[in-house]
C-alpha cells in the first residue's frame, strides 16, 4: 500500500493529529509540574513535535515507579514509629526557633530524627579522604556499608578495596550499592564488580536500566547519594564518589581537569540515620530487610556537642525534600550565606530566596567553578550570574583545571549543610540525594576554613567583567537555561 501525500485526507489526518497532540500535550504535561517545567516540556512538543513527544515518553515522568514509591513511604512509617520514644542523645539548650521549626519539616519530611552529642570532622584533600575511610573500614569487626553513586577500582582508589578485602576475609559483612548508569560503561567498571565477587561482598546496582530484566523506571533518575558506615559507629558522607580525581575519563585527563570534594567523618547517633538511608536503599533495590541483623537503633552518645539531622531526598518522596530544607534556611539566615555548588541551576523559588535574602543586607557568597565539566549545565548555571551579581551576590569562581565539586551550605555562624545534594534543578527532582544539617558553632568554623581556602583558590567575578561576554556565550546560556527546566 502506498500513501499519497498530496491527497487531501492524508494531509487532513495529519492536520487532527496534530491538534489532538497539543491539546493532549496542554491537558497531561502541566499536571503536578513546576510550570517552567511544563512551559519548557510544551514548547518542546510545540516546536519539535516528534522529537518532543519521544522525549516526553522517555524521561517525562519525574517520579520512580509507584512500586518504589511504596517502599519510600513504608520506611518512613517504620522509621518514624521505631524511633519515636528513642533517645537521640540531648540536643544543645537555646536552639532559635526557627531551627527547630526547619527540624520539624525534615523530619515529617524524611522521617529522620535530629541527634546530639555528635562529632564531625572535615576531609578537604581528595586522596586522604580516600585513605581515612579505608583506614576506618579496616577497624571494622561486624559489617561495612557501602553507598556511592561512582565506584571504581583504580590506582587511587586501591587502599579502599584492599581495606574492604581485608574486612571480608576477617568474616566482616561488606554490602556495596553503586549506581547503575553512572558506572555502566566507565572505566574499571567490570573489572570493579569482579573485584566485588572475588573478596566475597554484597554487591547491588541502584536503580538499573534493565527493562528486559524487568527493571526499568526513567534512565535518568539516579542515585547520586554518597556514603560509607562501619559497624554503626563511624559514618562517612558528603561530595567525593570513590574513583580517581579525573574519574580515570580521557577527555578530564586530557583537559587536566581534577575533582575537589568535601567529606564528613560522623560519630555519634547521627550514624543511625546515615545507616538507615543505607538499609532503605538496600531494601528497595533487593527487598531485603536487615533488621534481624543490624541493630540500627542502638546508638554511640557523648562523643561531642553538634546538633545533626539525616535528610534524604529524591524522586521516591512526595516533595522536595533538600529544596525546601534549602529554602528554609535562606529565609532564616540573619547575616552571612554561603553556597557552594558545582552545578547551580536554581529554579525560581530558591533564586528569590537568595536574591530577597541580598536585599535584606546579608551577605551572600557563591562559589562555583570556573571551568565547566558537563556543557548543558555550565551554560545554564552562567545564565544566573547577571541577576545574582546585581543583587549583590559576590561569585567566586574555583579556578581551572579544577572542578570544585563540595556541595556545602552555611548560614551565620552556628548552622550548616553538607551533602550529595547540588543546588540545581536535577537534584531537586531527579536525584536521590543525601545532605546533613548541622548546628554547632564548632563545626561552621571547620566550614569557615575550608571556605577560606577556596577563596585563595578562586577569582572574583564581578558584574563588569560579566557584561563583556559576547553574545554568542549568551545565547548558548539562555538556550541551556531552557532545556534545564525539562523535568
Amino acid at each position: 500500500m502506498q500513501f499519497d501525500f498530496d491527497d487531501p485526507w492524508w494531509l487532513l489526518f495529519v492536520f487532527v493529529f496534530d491538534v489532538v497532540v497539543r491539546v493532549a500535550a496542554v491537558i497531561i504535561v502541566p499536571r503536578n509540574r513546576r510550570p517552567t517545567a511544563a512551559m519548557a516540556w510544551l514548547l518542546a512538543i510545540y516546536f519539535i513535535p516528534i522529537i518532543g513527544v519521544l522525549l516526553f515518553l522517555v524521561i517525562g515522568t519525574p517520579r520512580l515507579p509507584r512500586k518504589r514509591r511504596r517502599k519510600q513511604r513504608a520506611i518512613n512509617d517504620y522509621i518514624e514509629d521505631t524511633t519515636a520514644g528513642l533517645d537521640f542523645g540531648m540536643a544543645q539548650p537555646g536552639a532559635p526557633e526557627w531551627f527547630t521549626s526547619l527540624v520539624r519539616l525534615n523530619r515529617n519530611l524524611g522521617a529522620l530524627p535530629l541527634s546530639g552529642e555528635n562529632s564531625a570532622r572535615l576531609v578537604a584533600d581528595y586522596q586522604t579522604s580516600l585513605d581515612d575511610m579505608a583506614e576506618a573500614i579496616r577497624r571494622a569487626r561486624r559489617y561495612v556499608h557501602v553507598e556511592f553513586y561512582i565506584l571504581q577500582s583504580d590506582a587511587s582508589t586501591d587502599g579502599f578495596f584492599r581495606a574492604l578485602e581485608e574486612a571480608a576475609a576477617r568474616g566482616v559483612t561488606v554490602r556495596v550499592l553503586l549506581d547503575h548508569w553512572a558506572n555502566r560503561g566507565k572505566p574499571f567498571y567490570r573489572a570493579t564488580l569482579k573485584r566485588l565477587d572475588a573478596m566475597g561482598a554484597q554487591w547491588h546496582l541502584m536503580l538499573p536500566v534493565q527493562p528486559f530484566k524487568g527493571r526499568y523506571q526513567r534512565p535518568d533518575l539516579r542515585n547520586h547519594r554518597k556514603l560509607l558506615v562501619i559497624d554503626g559507629d563511624v559514618a562517612y558522607m558528603g561530595s567525593q564518589n570513590v574513583t580517581d580525581s579525573t574519574y580515570n575519563l580521557r577527555k578530564n585527563i586530557r583537559r587536566g581537569l581534577h575533582w575537589v570534594d568535601l567529606m564528613v567523618r560522623l560519630e555519634g547517633p547521627v550514624v543511625a540515620s546515615v545507616n538507615a538511608v543505607f538499609l532503605s536503599d538496600w531494601y528497595s533495590e533487593t527487598d531485603e530487610i536487615l533488621s534481624g541483623e543490624v541493630d540500627l537503633f542502638d546508638v554511640d552518645r557523648a562523643v561531642g556537642a553538634l546538633d545533626c539531622q539525616i535528610v534524604p531526598s529524591g524522586p521516591g518522596f512526595e516533595f522536595e525534600n533538600n529544596l525546601r530544607l534549602f529554602l528554609g534556611l535562606l529565609y532564616s539566615a540573619q547575616r552571612r550565606i554561603v553556597l557552594i555548588s558545582p552545578y547551580f541551576v536554581p529554579d525560581e523559588s530558591m533564586l528569590l530566596a537568595i536574591t530577597t535574602a541580598c536585599h535584606r543586607g546579608l551577605e551572600v557568597e557563591l562559589f562555583v567553578s570556573e571551568e565547566g565539566d558537563q556543557a548543558m549545565v555550565y551554560h545554564a548555571q552562567r545564565s544566573y550570574y547577571e541577576a545574582l551579581l546585581r543583587a549583590g551576590v559576590k561569585i567566586w569562581m574555583y579556578r581551572k583545571p579544577y572542578i570544585l565539586h563540595t556541595k556545602a551550605f552555611t548560614i551565620d555562624d552556628e548552622v550548616a549543610v553538607i551533602g550529595s545534594s547540588n543546588m540545581d534543578m536535577r537534584s531537586f527532582g531527579l536525584n536521590m540525594e543525601i545532605s546533613l544539617l548541622v548546628r554547632g558553632a564548632g563545626f561552621v568554623e571547620q566550614m569557615r576554613e575550608v571556605e577560606g581556602r577556596y577563596r585563595e583558590l578562586s577569582r572574583e567575578l564581578t558584574l563588569e567583567e560579566w557584561l563583556t561576554q559576547p553574545l554568542r556565550s549568551t545565547v548558548l546560556d539562555n538556550i541551556a537555561r531552557l532545556t534545564s527546566a525539562l523535568q
